[in-house]
């Protein structure tokens, strides 16, 4: 019997950030997620909620027996815009809330206005508050940055702030993640020899979604380099046809937004 883990959903499967970021987000539905996180088929790499229910989040996998699955959290989000203190701050109360990974949003406002953005100094000091054993990603919102030469600045400010991550969008943008996008933020990434991850969100509902991106990354890096400490997919309509290709049912048409 093929082991669920080596099919081609099953490797998306465990690279997965299993997330929801909802309006109405509450205990109830942080519980269902963390449960629906752990498949038969294996468990996602990661949850990512909002930081009031980081605590939950870590909680529930606990006590289902999900200790190796990470939470992450967002912060800055989704605007980008927060004074320097208020996002220090912010990502100082999610990690004690118990997140391991913090999804930052980067301030593109300001890159895209030709402003100084503060950014090195923002992902610095947030990646000090993480400290070695809390990832920090941080979400370029390359979709409203649309031009390569932005993206790449983007992406080179956030290495030098010390980002383990580089993450495509928040998934609240018109236009999210794409693969013209993602190829620049790989270069970026090879430029530093490939220490840094990448994350794509915003748009992944299939199967198919994932792997394009998943090609592009292999690609430059090999297949080596595919693993949860270098490539995640944030989605949360991704999991459903997941589940579909490793169980072989009939697909149903997703209804969720992220």
């Amino acid at each position: 019997m093929t082991d669920p883990r080596k099919t081609p959903a099953g490797r998306v499967l465990a690279l997965l950030d299993l997330t929801s970021l909802n309006a109405g987000d509450d205990l109830q539905s942080t519980v269902d997620l963390c449960r629906r996180a752990l498949t038969p088929y294996g468990e996602v790499a990661a949850v990512c909620v909002w930081p009031k229910l980081a605590h939950v989040a870590r909680r529930t996998l606990n006590t289902l027996g999900g200790r190796d699955v990470r939470v992450a959290s967002v912060c800055n989000f989704p605007g980008g815009n927060a004074p320097l203190a208020d996002v220090v701050e912010e990502v100082r109360k999610t990690l004690a809330e118990g997140a391991d990974e913090i999804d930052l949003v980067y301030p593109w406002r300001k890159l895209k206005a030709g402003q100084d953005t503060g950014a090195v100094e923002l992902i610095r000091t947030c990646k000090t508050l993480c400290g070695p054993y809390h990832r920090l990603k941080v979400i370029l919102e390359t979709g409203e940055l649309a031009a390569p030469e932005l993206i790449r600045t983007a992406c080179r400010e956030a290495i030098a702030g010390g980002a383990d991550f580089l993450k495509t969008s928040t998934g609240k943008a018109t236009v999210n993640a794409t693969p013209e996008a993602v190829r620049v933020m790989l270069e970026a990434i090879e430029e530093e020899g490939g220490k840094v991850g990448l994350k794509v969100s915003g748009g992944l509902r299939t199967l198919a979604d994932a792997q394009v991106y998943q090609k592009l990354a292999e690609e430059r890096f090999g297949a080596g380099w595919i693993k949860p400490e270098h490539l995640r997919f944030g989605a949360s309509a991704l999991l459903d046809d997941l589940l579909c290709e490793l169980s072989g049912e009939a697909k149903p048409i997703s209804t969720r937004d992220y």
